[in-house]
Order: C-alpha cells, then structure tokens, then sequence
C-alpha cells in the first residue's frame, strides 16, 4: 500500500500537472537560453522580464518548467532568471547533489551574474535552497518566498515520506517511463538519469537541510506558504514561521503541494504583493 501510495502522488507531482486550461505560459527552452559554467558545470537558465532581480529555484526532478504559469505575469514586474539545478533539466550533473551544493551553486551564479543583490521564490527542493542561501548571502538576498519548503524531514507528511522511499530507478522504469523519455530528452548527460534519481532520494532523506539556529539568522523579509492540501505539514510550516525572525506566513486553500502548476494566478498575487511592498 505504501508503495502505490507512493506512486500515486508521484503520479500528481509536476511532470504530469503540466500548465494547460489555456493559461498563458513561457515557452521553455525555447527563449534564447544560455549557459553558464559553475565548478566545471554546465548550468542553464533563462531570463524574462526587467526590473528588480527575482530568482526562480524549481523543484526537485523539476525544471524552469515548474513556474511556466506564473513567469509571464511576475515578468511584467521583475527580471526573472530562472536556471536548471545542476543535474535538473538542461544543467549539467555536478559531482554529488545536496541542497547545500545546489545553494554554493546559486550563491556563485549571483556574483557571477554580478546582481546586486535579489528576491528568491523557491519550491519545495528550491525553497529548502533558498533558505540555506538567505542564511549564508544576507549581502545579497533581500527577500524570499519559500512555497513547500522544509527544513528537516520531520516536516514530511507520511504520504510523501513513502513516496520518497518509493522512488528509485526501478520504480520509475514501472511507474513513470514518461518522466524518463523526458529527462533524457532534455538533459545533455541522460545517461546518469538513475544516479540522478538515487542522488535525489539521499538529499530527501537526509535529516536536516537546515537547522533551527541557521534559520534564526536569515536576515531577509521571507514569506513561507504552504498549501493546505501540501506534502509538508503546516505544523512545521508554522514552525519554520517561527523560526525566521519577522516571517511571515500564508497557507492556500484547496492547494496542494504543486502550488504553481494549480493556483499560479493565486501565488503570483501573493508573492507580489509581498515582493514589492515597502
């Protein structure tokens, strides 16, 4: 039961809650992407938009293609540059795959973009980086919006936690092909498709992506939403709340984990008005 379980919300996750329903939606891969080199790693992004700097960091097994809904409206008020994770998409496979590498990746993607300094909306795996990355650059990152985040996996509700012991290799040949004819599609390295799976699962299951006296010391105005259907408990979520001196914190109705894909008009009027208000 556990495993069908497991591959049910998998089955929910963002490969196949694709934007449709006539929603206006970017384009991605097709808007003129580039690539720049992070520890002889190839990562790639995209950028929409002008204005103040808003950092899009995706979800795990996840792409720019998380936030397809949401960067036409957010682009009409910042300049958005959204990148692959290294190994995600069209980014290239570092040497090993943690929330705190994927958090040195995007801290030197940001100097060597030479931003002053940025907003940071992050899901779920990108909302857990954007939480080491605020702690660790307060010179650069003035405010995040963190939507699915956890900081340690107590925070997991039991569903996702099977999900996540479900997902190996084996279980998406059976499950999921679709997701791996996709992948391998995308990324220039699609042969270590499994690694990448296995990687994924060790940082899921590690205990601690960031502890509470890292989280005391986040500088930047954060916003952490949850959705009250979410794979993260709202008590951790109020937790995190109240771990982050002067956060704030929005639970969506009727929304589950896949936030962006189900209520983007809704995330994107939250986040702006949190983003640009004084």
């Amino acid at each position: 039961m556990k495993m069908i379980n497991a591959i049910l919300l998998l089955s929910l996750g963002s490969f196949l809650l694709s934007p449709s329903f006539g929603q206006e939606q970017i384009a991605y891969g097709s808007n003129n992407g580039k690539y720049i080199s992070i520890a002889s790693t190839r990562i790639y992004y995209e950028e929409y938009g002008e204005g103040p700097v808003l950092l899009l960091l995706h979800g795990g097994l996840g792409s720019i293609h998380d936030f397809a809904m949401i960067i036409p409206e957010l682009s009409t008020h910042f300049r958005i540059i959204a990148p692959d994770s290294p190994g995600h998409g069209r980014s290239e496979h570092a040497d090993s795959l943690s929330y705190q590498l994927m958090a040195s990746f995007y801290s030197e993607f940001i100097d060597l973009l030479k931003l002053d300094s940025v907003y940071i909306m992050g899901y779920s795996d990108g909302g857990n980086t954007a939480l080491i990355l605020a702690s660790q650059r307060p010179d650069k990152v003035k405010r995040i919006v963190v939507s699915g985040a956890d900081s340690n996996t107590d925070g997991y509700k039991p569903e996702a936690l099977g999900f996540i012991e479900a997902t190996t290799p084996q279980a998406m040949e059976v499950y999921m092909p679709e997701w791996i004819t996709d992948y391998q599609n995308k990324n220039p390295q699609k042969d270590q498709w499994a690694k990448f799976i296995n990687d994924s699962r060790k940082m899921w299951l590690k205990k601690v992506v960031i502890s509470d006296a890292d989280m005391n010391q986040i500088e930047s105005r954060a916003l952490i939403v949850l959705g009250d259907q979410d794979a993260i408990t709202l008590e951790h979520g109020i937790h995190m709340h109240r771990s982050i001196n002067g956060s704030e914190f929005c639970v969506l109705p009727n929304t589950p984990h896949e936030v962006f894909m189900v209520r983007p008009d809704l995330i994107n009027r939250i986040a702006i008005d949190f983003l640009i208000r004084p």
